[in-house]
């Protein structure tokens, strides 16, 4: 019996991704088919499962990718193939966002349906901007318009009307209307010095904003090339923007990184430099795969009581090795009398979700620094770690006469992904963060030909400092071998 498909329509909000509603979010992950428009940001594109079918339907001003009645169309089709569907649309899809008129062909053959509401354009972008749409001490109402006629129709607003409101007007998708819209308020009686706004990309990092006067907005505007997607913002509570602008104080501002590490542990790093303001472009560049067959660490497991250590060099040795653990009937039960070492906090906490912890970890968090710390320890240590680690503990070990077993568990491979959207940033300064010089060899090794010259490394530690500098990338070291110290780090770039 075939399963019965439906449909979520899901408002992705303005495109920052932390203003995905977390039941949107809930709902993209669990979609087998996902149908988008082109406003919706490549941050929460890249939350939908790598093993759903996408299917981009982007229209823009006066072109529409694919029309909307096939649009309607492929929902239905989708659905009734027995998928869950989401049509992911910018902003909130009641909003002039033609949600009811798809919704109206899954009705009509009752497809089951939902909607979650998005975080709309009009209320955010102005937040963003330093714009609050109402103030008491300048307007009591709000009004939303729409800026966009049907093709080869004229614009239908009543601008006497919303003259007279006295309140705070938001119109969307009216960039290309902006002469239009700023004469008609004008011809109604509006004031020529009322403060009004474009705001461009709202809520993103290559965010802009111009602030002016209603009568000189259409020339301010056309001086510094705004285009769609923008909204309009007219009112008194637009004098506020420079005074309550906290976007473009943030640290970040301005600026583009590019995250190297592997894709299942970059979004906390994309997360904060996002929060910090900064552009992101995640990139994974390397993978670290599980060995499928690794007798060797088999045999260590059913000896480990021989063993005095147990050494992680990275966060994802401890999931693997208790994975082989439990796979052979054991649980942590089986390291009573190990001692547990941590190449640094991150490796400490992964272990901590086994129930066990580590009894060293090093105050400068790489392999050389560890080794120093296990200069003197009792063998023989049992060493989990990547197929291609450093060559820094065997060497302490062998030279202070340590036995120990050197077990690769999982190998580091170089990632594919599109360089074209990087290889775009190469023209002027990038920031590139390095946590390993393993990501440094992906990324170069993804990029063969390019010039590398406006690359600016900001690296985890020397090691992955000194492998940048020797592929001809200018490096900056971060402080300490954390995550935070590296986010300092860019930021004083």
């Amino acid at each position: 019996m075939r399963m019965k498909g439906n449909v979520i329509l899901v408002g992705a909000g303005p495109g920052d991704p932390g203003l995905l509603t977390q039941k949107g979010r809930q709902a993209l992950e669990q979609a087998d088919v996902v149908v988008f428009d082109r406003l919706v940001s490549p941050a929460i594109l890249a939350l939908i499962p790598s093993g759903a079918e996408t299917i981009d339907v982007g229209k823009e001003s006066s072109h529409h990718l694919v029309p909307q009645e096939q649009i309607n169309r492929i929902l239905l089709e989708k659905a009734q193939a027995g998928k869950r569907v989401v049509r992911l649309k910018g902003g909130d899809p009641f909003l002039f966002g033609r949600g009811g008129e798809e919704l109206e062909l899954l009705a009509e053959h009752g497809i089951d349906f939902q909607v979650v509401p998005g975080v709309t354009s009009a209320l955010s972008v102005p937040a963003y901007a330093g714009i609050p749409v109402t103030h008491r001490d300048f307007c009591s109402s709000l009004h939303i318009i729409t800026g966009h006629a049907r093709a080869g129709a004229q614009l239908h607003i009543d601008f006497d009307a919303l003259r007279r409101t006295g309140g705070t007007l938001v119109f969307l998708m009216g960039v290309t209307s902006l002469p239009k819209i700023c004469q008609g308020l004008l011809e109604a009686g509006m004031e020529p010095s009322m403060p009004a706004a474009v705001v461009e990309r709202g809520t993103l990092p290559s965010q802009r904003k111009v602030v002016s006067t209603l009568e000189k907005l259409p020339e301010a505007a056309r001086d510094a090339c705004i285009k769609s997607p923008a909204i309009i913002v007219v009112g008194r509570v637009c004098s506020l923007s420079d005074r309550f602008d906290w976007f473009d104080h943030l640290p970040l501002k301005g600026k583009s990184v590019v995250i190297t590490r592997p894709a299942e542990r970059s979004s906390a790093l994309a997360g904060q430099l996002r929060e910090l303001g900064a552009d992101v472009t995640e990139y994974p560049c390397i993978r670290t795969v599980p060995r499928s067959a690794c007798p060797d660490l088999d045999q260590a497991i059913e000896n480990l009581n021989q063993y005095r250590w147990l050494v992680f060099t990275s966060p994802a040795g401890p999931g693997i090795f208790f994975d082989r653990l439990h796979s052979s009937g054991r649980d942590a039960r089986a390291l009573a009398g190990l001692k547990l070492a941590a190449i640094g906090p991150k490796t400490a906490s992964e272990l901590e979700k086994f129930g066990v912890m580590a009894d060293l970890v090093p105050e400068t968090y790489d392999s050389a620094h560890l080794a120093a710390a296990m200069a003197r320890v009792e063998g023989p240590v049992l060493l989990c770690r990547a197929s291609q680690g450093s060559s820094a503990l065997p060497e302490i070990f062998a030279k202070n006469s340590i036995p120990f077993a050197d077990i690769p568990c999982y190998d580091t491979v170089y990632e594919t992904p599109d360089a074209g959207k990087v290889r775009s940033l190469l023209d002027k300064p990038v920031l590139v963060s390095f946590t390993s010089a393993s990501t440094v060899r992906g990324f170069v090794k993804s990029l063969p030909g390019a010039d590398l010259s406006h690359v600016i490394g900001c690296c985890i530690g020397p090691q992955t400092a000194a492998e940048a500098i020797r592929h001809g990338i200018c490096a900056v070291t971060a402080p300490e071998a954390t995550i935070e110290s590296l986010i300092q780090c860019i930021k004083e770039v």
